[in-house]
């Protein structure tokens, strides 16, 4: 049965006579008549300017399937086919009108599906699938696929397939089981499952080792992997070229055979034997002093027979002379003299066979022997110079490449504490007695008052006197006083007083030294002063004068702290530390001169690295009692305790090392640390102030994306605003962040005009507005920007959300809502895009 209608935009009724004749044609085409007939279930379907609600209704009825359509969607469709369809392919001609709308459709297994803007598809329950089979989605159903991958890095992936997927769907890469999530149109799916498929494959990157025999095996690996690098600069096609000094190979791998090949030539090229006899090399250092070096290999040498080769002994004997300078000739020509700490020379033709060691000269004549040589390191250019034959200097480079390395650094944080513990108590009874007035000739009285740091009842009776007038000469006493007295006469006759007092002493930081240090170097800090001391005086006397003079010596106090570390192999750090801390003793006072204290730590310690380890102790330790009671009564059992006064101080010195050894070993490492000590020092330096005080940013609006931001904000800035929406929005008064084209594509969505004055819009649509505002910023933050400098991230994701620009940018170019084309105006001289039909 093949069925044809038409809906005519200009009378909205017939298109829902169209919907309700498509309806009772695929209600007829479901009735069972005969078979032949029933096989030809198609309509040719045609909708010019239609309702998009009525096109999706009406296709749903013709396929069976239900539709849930968000009210987002709307607009006008045109549908049209030239033949009759099926009801499959029906419903792929839908799927694929609203994609070009932006509009995605969105199946479900339980028999419905879902229409929404393509920007909310992907967070909708679409099909689901794992691995690189085909999905069950077909043509322009949203779908979501799976890929776990097995040799390509998944990040490095993301980059490659973003270009190739819809700006509003997704790709996230996870690297934690290396696997990529796609969500897009199924037919795009399929798609990318072939590229995928290709781009996900194993390297032929095979591993060669390859035996050097004439040249040194780090030299050319260094050469030959400079040679071997990218022209573009990237990881693709690299070429890995390292050299094993033990066996005097090189160890390529590359990513194909031709660029394995291309490197095996260069080495071979390179590993040809020297045309000139010549045997002095020089070796550069990177890493190591040369001069320490050279002293290491001498003494190798020296004590190593097998470093130099098995020597024929000449015709005539040769001879050794020890001393700071010497040389001796060979019969056969060769001489050889040297100086102490420097090196030797070679006989021409004699048997020589010693590197010079410091404090001897060796010589060997003789003819038809071999020949040896000297290490010389020159400090200016840090490099070493070897007179050697080419095996002994072979032997000698394999020892130097392993000693030349980059050496781990130690970074220390230490914390110098001094812990004063004192306690000091006092508990006692004090009594005071008076009888008679002021104006009576003889007064009788009594009175025990004790010394104490918290004042005698003396004084408190006596300042209790005169704050009966004024309160503030009342003294203010430390710990728990007690006291009782009786008032005779108006006057002051008989009183007690009970106090305790403890007080307790606290934690002084001393220092808090930072410092760092190559492996098994010294470190020393020192902060402090240089004193004088008086070590002697005396008195000369000329021509009846007398001249006093006095000897005076200096020295150093403060804090010092050496630390030595030391790393393992296994991480662990071995630490030597030496602490002193000297300072002058004010609280002794002697004639002979001033006190110093001292007090020092010494100590080898282990720890892990960024282990926190304490250093210290006891160092001293006093305590001291007093009593004080009175004759007699203080002696009664019980009672005498009311005619005692105890004092008790004890005071405990502790001085304590925290240390905190962190090794590094890289470039990255050190340079984290360093930042980390500028911007504390920096921090110290500097005061914030807060940004809303400062000229440029006081009169400037709020944030869109907060929650102050809302419609009746709008409304109320905008009442006496006769300038046109735009302008206002780009003011930055009321709001900030909404540039020229978030303006262009938030008045789209409302549906308001550019050109209308601000004051003229109803509250109504600025809440419309508000929301548009909202939406446009986050689908903008979400797809990376819009300005040609976010269109690229850092990190190499593109931005595209310039590509779903519903108006900006695109004068002449059909409405996607109503077909109508776009407008460009100016204003403010800026360029405003806008759709006359849809925005009034």
């Amino acid at each position: 049965m093949k069925t044809s209608f038409r809906s005519t935009p200009e009378f909205p009724a017939l298109r829902r006579i169209a919907a309700g004749v498509l309806l009772c044609c695929a209600v007829v085409t479901a009735l069972p008549p005969a078979p032949a007939f029933a096989q030809e279930n198609a309509a040719a379907l045609s909708f010019v300017n239609a309702d998009i609600e009525s096109v999706i209704k009406a296709v749903g009825h013709y396929t069976g399937m239900t539709f849930i359509v968000d009210p987002r969607v709307k607009g006008t469709l045109t549908l049209q086919s030239e033949k009759a369809l099926t009801k499959t392919q029906a419903f792929g001609l839908l799927t694929s009108a609203l994609r070009l709308q932006g509009y995605a459709v969105v199946t479900t297994g339980e028999g419905y599906a879902k229409v929404v803007p393509e920007a909310e598809a992907k967070l909708q329950s679409s099909p689901t699938q794992v691995g690189t089979r085909g999905s069950r989605a077909q043509g322009d159903q949203i779908a979501t696929q799976i890929y776990h991958l097995q040799y390509e890095s998944a990040a490095n992936l993301t980059a490659v397939l973003r270009p190739l997927i819809s700006p509003n769907n997704s790709i996230m890469a996870n690297p934690g089981n290396n696997s990529l999530v796609i969500t897009d149109y199924a037919d795009n799916l399929r798609r990318l499952s072939r590229i995928i498929a290709a781009l996900d494959a194993p390297v032929a990157a095979d591993l060669d080792v390859i035996p050097v025999r004439n040249g040194i095996a780090s030299d050319i690996a260094t050469l030959v992997g400079r040679l071997m690098e990218p022209a573009a600069g990237g990881d693709s096609g690299r070429v890995t070229v390292l050299a094993d000094a033990r066996t005097n190979s090189i160890v390529v791998r590359a990513p194909s055979q031709a660029r394995a090949n291309l490197a095996k030539s260069l080495i071979a090229k390179l590993d040809q034997p020297t045309s000139e006899k010549g045997n002095i090399h020089v070796v550069y250092l990177k890493n190591a002093d040369a001069t320490r070096v050279a002293q290491t290999l001498r003494a190798v040498v020296s004590q190593d027979a097998s470093a130099v080769p098995v020597q024929q002994q000449g015709t005539s004997g040769g001879s050794i002379q020890a001393g700071t300078q010497g040389g001796t000739q060979g019969t056969g020509g060769g001489n050889l003299g040297g100086q102490q700490g420097q090196q030797s020379s070679i006989g021409m033709g004699g048997t020589g066979n010693t590197f010079a060691q410091q404090g001897q000269a060796t010589s060997a004549g003789g003819g038809g022997g071999q020949g040896s040589g000297f290490i010389q390191a020159d400090a200016s250019t840090n490099s070493l110079i070897i007179t050697a034959p080419d095996a002994i200097y072979r032997n000698l480079r394999g020892v130097i490449d392993q000693l030349d390395v980059r050496r781990a650094q130690v970074y220390i944080e230490a914390l110098v504490v001094e812990m004063n513990q004192q306690k000091a108590s006092e508990f006692g009874v004090q009594w005071i007695g008076l009888s008679g007035s002021d104006t009576s000739k003889y007064r009788v009285g009594g009175l025990q008052s004790f010394t104490s740091t918290n004042g005698g009842i003396v004084d408190l009776v006596a300042a209790a006197r005169a704050g009966l007038s004024d309160p503030t000469n009342v003294p203010r006493l430390s710990g728990l006083t007690v006291g009782l007295f009786k008032q005779i006469n108006g006057d002051l006759s008989l009183g007690a007083v009970a106090s305790a007092l403890e007080n307790d002493g606290a934690a002084n930081i001393l220092s808090t030294p930072n410092m760092i240090t190559l492996d098994n170097e010294l470190a020393t800090i020192k902060v402090g002063q240089n004193i004088p001391i008086i070590t002697g005086s005396f008195t000369t006397g000329t021509s009846g004068a007398n001249n006093p003079f006095q000897t005076v010596d200096r020295k150093d106090i403060g804090l010092l702290l050496k630390v030595r570390p030391q790393i393992s192999e296994g991480g662990v750090i071995k630490l030597s530390v030496y602490h002193e801390n000297s300072g002058i003793d004010n609280s002794v006072i002697r004639n002979e001169g001033i006190v110093t204290t001292v007090r020092a730590i010494e100590s080898n310690i282990l720890a892990d690295d960024g282990q926190i380890i304490v250093l210290g102790g006891l160092i001293q330790d006093n305590e001291d009692h007093g009593q004080e009671k009175v004759r007699g009564l203080g002696d009664i059992p019980v009672l005498g305790n009311l005619f005692k006064y105890r004092s008790r101080t004890r005071n405990k010195t502790n001085l304590m090392v925290f240390l905190r050894p962190v090794v590094v070993r890289s470039k990255e490492q050190n340079n984290s640390i360093s930042l980390d000590r500028y911007e504390y020092m920096r921090a110290l330096g500097q005061s914030n102030r807060a940004p809303d005080d400062t000229i440029l940013l006081r009169d400037l609006g709020v944030e869109p994306l907060e929650d102050s931001f809302s419609a009746e904000l709008l409304y109320r800035a905008t009442r006496k605003r006769s300038a046109p929406i735009k302008q206002v929005l780009l003011a930055g008064d009321i709001v900030v962040g909404v540039g020229n084209i978030y303006a262009c594509e938030s008045l789209f969505r409302a549906g308001i005009n550019p050109k209308t004055p601000a004051s003229r819009i109803s509250r109504a649509r600025y809440e419309k507005l508000a929301a548009a505002i909202r939406d446009v910023l986050a689908a903008a933050i979400v797809q990376g920007g819009s300005t040609l400098r976010d269109f690229i991230a850092v990190n190499g994701q593109s931005g595209y959300f310039q590509q779903t620009y519903f108006v900006y940018d695109r004068a002449g170019v059909p409405c996607r809502n109503c077909g109508a084309p776009i407008r460009q105006i100016k204003q403010g001289q800026r360029s405003t895009f806008y759709c006359a039909t849809c925005q009034r």
